[in-house]
């Protein structure tokens, strides 16, 4: 039996890629409906808090991210990212019952750093799961922009559904009482996680020592120039969103914008995490023509926000930069599960988180700078050259993966002429090739390139021998199945 067989019986597999993910998706959902969300500075300032010991807990809970994502990244690669996401959940909880419990600020920052526990753990692990099950399931990861989307759609829906929800109870109750509601919505995230099926591709193989996959990790963020690219496009986008976030109201304030006007705004906002996920897999960023359309509106919204003075044209280019930007985010991050080989995928891709937040303390300092300084508007060219460099990375990585073999479930097509090895090849590239090289049918000059990754990689090292074991495995039952009669009865008898 040869890879190919090995291959096409995987995606025979009998369980539906969205019944298996279905648990992934309720489980997600449940973390993302926190009702106390939508009136958590109301609550802060009747427990003492004022600008000063707000800005505080900013930077506890900045300190707390950055700091255990990659740590928590490489753990769910060792143990189990189902693990991980339960140990989010149980973060979630205690930081909301914590929270509900404060009557002070010493308090809640402590309730804020758990917080900031929950997101460090949730930092890459979701997508990594997606994407493995993906794998799994059908062999490829073309539809894995597709499920991710969905994943976010529900994701988006519960953050909307649970702002919309915990104002209405604040109002009829008090904004506490908002936080321990949302305790058991956390718990119940818990029995979701722990029923959902978690993939095995990253644990298929015997684990290494601890210090060798710490610097397989850190080697493949820091040596691979594929991976550094994609990387950087993903933390950029990820600095850009989160200062829409965190800034966008400041140009509605600065245009004397109507109080009702931030409610719409606010939920226009929080909609396209979901939107972006549904148009993502419609959009085919494989080919030129979406991505340039992406780059123009990219470039546009910035430009606008820093010579607008009218509020409707402010919002809309916001909530337009904050579509463009989730649907790039979420291609990122297949073209980064693309380069890596699963046993480091949770890992590298926290790796993004951490580089976000590194970049994001300087430029959120430059952005109030100019703020304080020139007016908002004039932090919106801080913008401007921020997107300008988005861009052209996005740009980059369509002619990269336009050069780059697909990953599919069926042998690859290699170039007519393969007497040119690769000079820098990924893992994208090598599990593209892997049947052809266990089927010994590539050219000496392609074996040799790709020996040379295998020697620098543990990843895809352990993938081959998962892959050759389950060959010979399924080999042998084969034989068995076709001994003669008179032969498996001796056997019997023995």
């Amino acid at each position: 039996m040869t890879a190919v067989d090995v291959t096409q019986s995987t995606q025979r597999a009998p369980r539906t890629l969205g019944r298996r993910l279905l648990l992934l998706q309720v489980g997600v959902g449940l973390q993302g409906f926190m009702l106390w969300v939508a009136i958590e500075k109301l609550f802060q300032t009747q427990i003492g808090f004022d600008a000063a010991s707000i800005g505080v807990m900013a930077a506890a809970y900045a300190a707390v991210v950055p700091l255990l994502e990659v740590p928590s990244g490489i753990l769910a690669d060792r143990w189990s990212r189902n693990g991980i996401l339960v140990l989010s959940s149980a973060a979630l909880a205690a930081s909301s019952l914590l929270g509900g419990l404060s009557t002070n600020v010493a308090t809640y920052v402590v309730a804020a750093m758990i917080l900031g526990i929950y997101f460090a753990m949730n930092s890459g692990t979701v997508d990594s799961i997606v994407y493995d099950t993906v794998l799994e399931e059908t062999g490829s990861s073309a539809v894995y922009e597709k499920w991710i989307g969905r994943v976010r759609m529900v994701e988006s829906a519960a953050f909307a559904a649970g702002a919309l929800a915990g104002g209405v109870l604040a109002g009829w109750t008090s904004p506490r009482l908002t936080y321990f509601v949302s305790v058991p919505f956390a718990l119940a995230s818990i029995v979701a996680f722990l029923r959902f099926d978690e993939p095995r591709l990253h644990r298929a193989a015997e684990s290494v020592v601890l210090r060798r996959h710490v610097a397989t990790t850190f080697n493949a963020m820091t040596r691979i120039p594929q991976v550094r690219r994609v990387m950087l496009l993903a933390a950029l986008t990820a600095l850009l969103s989160q200062a829409v976030f965190e800034f966008g109201p400041l140009w509605l304030v600065s245009l004397h914008a109507p109080t009702a006007v931030f409610g719409p705004y606010w939920a226009a906002l929080v909609a396209t995490l979901g939107l972006g996920g549904y148009l993502t897999s419609k959009l085919h960023l494989k080919r030129t023509r979406p991505v340039l359309v992406l780059a123009i509106v990219l470039t546009a919204t910035p430009v606008l926000l820093a010579t607008s003075h009218l509020v409707l044209a402010v919002v809309v280019a916001q909530v337009a930069l904050q579509l463009v930007l989730t649907i790039i985010g979420i291609h990122a991050g297949l073209l980064l599960h693309d380069a890596v080989p699963s046993a480091i995928r949770a890992g590298v891709s926290s790796g993004v988180g951490t580089l976000s937040w590194v970049l994001f303390l300087p430029f959120s300092l430059l952005l109030g700078l100019l703020a304080r300084a020139h007016g908002v508007q004039w932090a919106g060219w801080a913008l401007v050259g921020v997107v300008a460099l988005l861009a052209l990375l996005l740009a980059a990585s369509a002619r990269t993966r336009q050069a780059t073999p697909a990953v599919t479930g069926n042998a690859p097509q290699l170039p007519e002429d393969r007497t040119d090895p690769p000079t820098d090849l990924a893992c994208r590239e090598l599990m593209s090739l892997v049947t052809e090289y266990l089927d010994g049918v590539l050219p000496a000059s392609w074996n040799a390139g790709i020996d040379h990754h295998l020697d620098d990689c543990d990843g895809c090292t352990r993938y081959l021998q998962q892959l050759r074991a389950t060959i010979d495995a399924l080999e042998r039952l084969d034989a068995d199945n076709h001994q003669p009669p008179l032969a498996q009865s001796t056997n019997a008898d023995a």
